[in-house]
C-alpha cells in the first residue's frame, strides 16, 4: 500500500478497534449485572461470555466466505450493521428480563465482530513490514483497551450511579434494573449504524495479494497457523477470565462497584501495549515478547492464588489477590499482537482463511471461562480456581519457543 492509503487504513481500523474494545469489555460489567437481574449463579452468569465468544467459532468460516465475495471494506460495513442489530436486541431482552434473549443479542454482536476481526487484523499485519506488525497491532490494542477501560467505568457511572452494588442490589427492583439497559444500547445501535455508513462510503483500500507458491495448499497444511490458533484459543480464554471474572471475584469479596473492576485489567493491558509500541521490534523481538508474556502470566496467577484477599500492598489499592488478577492484563497485552504476525507470515492468498482460523480460536473466550466457573462452583474457592489458567500460559510458551517455527507437520 502507498503511505497515504496505509495512513487512511490505520485511522479507519483504529476506529473499529475502539468499537471492538467497547462492546467486548462491556461484558465484564454485564456479567455481575445480569447475574442479579436474571437470578443466576456464577456458572450461569458466565454464559454471557460463552454466547458472545462462541459466535467467533460458529461464524468465522462463513464470514470468511462472505469476505472473499464482498471484499474487506464492504465486509466490515456488513459486520457493523449486524452488530447494530445485536445492540437493538437488548431492547426486547431488557423489557422481558429474559436471559435467553440477552444471550441471543450477545451472539449477534459476536457475529458482527467476527467479520470485523477477520478483516481488520490482516490489514494491520500487512499494512507494513511483518517485523513491526506487533508494534502496529499494539497501537490498535491501545485504542481497543482504552475503550475497554472506558466501557465499565461508563456502565457503572451511568447505570449504577444511584445503586449500592456492594449490597448485591438486593433492595433494587430487577425489572427497573433491566430497563436501565435500554437507552445505552439504543445509543450503541445508532453509533454502529452511523459507522456502517462511514465505512461503506470511506476510501479504505482493498488488500491485494500477489500470486504465491501456496495456491493449492490447504490452510491446515500450515502448522504455524493451526498451532497459532491453538495458542490463541488458550490466550483468549485467559484474557477473558482476567477481564470478565474480576467483577464476579470482587463481588464475592464484597468490593464496592465490582462492575468497574474490569477497567483495572484493561488499564494494565494499556501499559503492556505501550511497551509493545515503543520496544518492538527495536529492543524486543516478537518471539521474546511472547515468551516474556507467558512467564509473567504464570507468575501473576500464582500471585492471585497465594496472596491476601483483604490486605493491599500493591499500588492499585485493591486487595492483593484482586490486583494480581488485574495485572494479568499486563501479561496478556502482547500475546495477540505477536501471535498474529508469526502465524500469518507468507500466507499470501491464504491470508483470509488463515485469519478466519485464528478468529475461530476466539472460542477460547467462550469455553475456558465456563471451565473456570465450573471449577469455582465445585471447589467453592474462586481464588484457587485461577490456577487453571497456568495451562493457557504453558501452551502460549510452547508456541513462542517452538511451534511458530514449524514449516511442516
Amino acid at each position: 500500500m502507498h503511505k497515504k492509503s496505509s495512513f487512511t487504513a490505520m485511522i479507519i481500523i483504529g476506529i473499529l478497534f475502539f468499537i471492538f474494545g467497547f462492546v467486548t469489555w462491556l461484558n465484564g460489567s454485564l456479567i455481575p449485572y445480569l447475574k442479579v437481574i436474571c437470578d443466576l449463579n456464577e456458572f450461569e452468569a458466565l454464559f454471557v461470555t460463552f454466547a458472545f465468544y462462541i459466535a467467533y467459532t460458529v461464524m468465522a468460516l462463513p464470514m470468511a466466505v462472505i469476505l472473499e465475495k464482498t471484499g474487506y471494506k464492504k465486509g466490515m460495513a456488513l459486520g457493523l450493521f449486524v452488530m447494530s442489530l445485536g445492540a437493538l436486541l437488548f431492547i426486547p431482552a431488557a423489557l422481558n428480563g429474559e436471559f435467553l434473549i440477552f444471550l441471543a443479542a450477545l451472539f449477534t454482536l459476536g457475529t458482527g465482530l467476527t467479520i470485523l476481526q477477520t478483516a481488520s487484523n490482516p490489514y494491520i499485519v500487512l499494512v507494513g513490514p511483518i517485523e513491526s506488525a506487533a508494534m502496529r497491532i499494539s497501537i490498535m490494542g491501545l485504542i481497543n483497551k482504552s475503550a475497554g477501560v472506558l466501557a465499565p467505568l461508563l456502565f457503572t457511572a451511568l447505570i449504577l450511579s444511584d445503586i449500592d452494588f456492594s449490597a448485591q442490589l438486593a433492595s433494587a427492583n430487577t425489572q427497573e434494573l433491566a430497563h436501565k439497559l435500554i437507552k445505552p444500547y439504543i445509543v450503541i445501535a445508532a453509533i454502529l449504524f452511523i459507522l456502517t455508513l462511514f465505512v461503506w462510503f470511506s476510501s479504505l483500500p482493498e488488500l491485494e495479494f500477489e500470486n504465491d507458491p501456496y495456491d493449492d495448499e490447504n490452510i491446515l497444511g500450515f502448522p504455524r497457523v493451526v498451532l497459532g490458533a491453538v495458542a490463541l484459543f488458550f490466550y483468549v480464554g485467559i484474557e477473558v477470565i482476567a477481564g470478565d471474572t474480576i467483577g464476579l471475584y470482587g463481588q464475592s469479596l464484597g468490593i464496592a462497584n465490582a462492575t468497574a473492576l474490569t477497567a483495572y485489567t484493561m488499564g494494565f493491558m494499556v501499559v503492556g501495549y505501550l511497551i509493545g509500541v515503543f520496544f518492538i521490534p527495536k529492543f524486543l523481538s516478537q518471539e521474546k515478547a511472547l515468551v516474556s508474556s507467558a512467564v509473567l502470566g504464570i507468575f501473576f496467577l500464582l500471585g492471585v492464588a497465594f496472596s491476601s484477599t483483604t490486605e493491599s500492598h500493591i499500588i492499585t489499592g485493591l486487595p492483593d489477590s484482586i490486583a494480581f488478577v488485574a495485572m494479568l492484563g499486563l501479561a496478556n497485552a502482547l500475546v495477540w499482537p505477536t501471535i498474529w504476525p508469526l502465524a500469518l507470515q507468507d500466507l499470501g492468498k491464504h491470508t483470509a482463511k488463515g485469519s478466519a482460523l485464528l478468529i475461530m480460536a476466539i472460542a477460547g473466550g467462550a469455553v475456558l471461562p465456563l471451565v473456570f466457573g465450573k471449577v469455582a462452583q465445585i471447589t467453592a474457592d474462586m481464588q484457587m480456581s485461577y490456577l487453571v489458567g497456568i495451562v493457557c500460559y504453558v501452551i502460549i510458551l510452547f508456541y513462542a519457543l517452538k511451534w511458530h517455527k514449524m514449516t511442516g507437520w
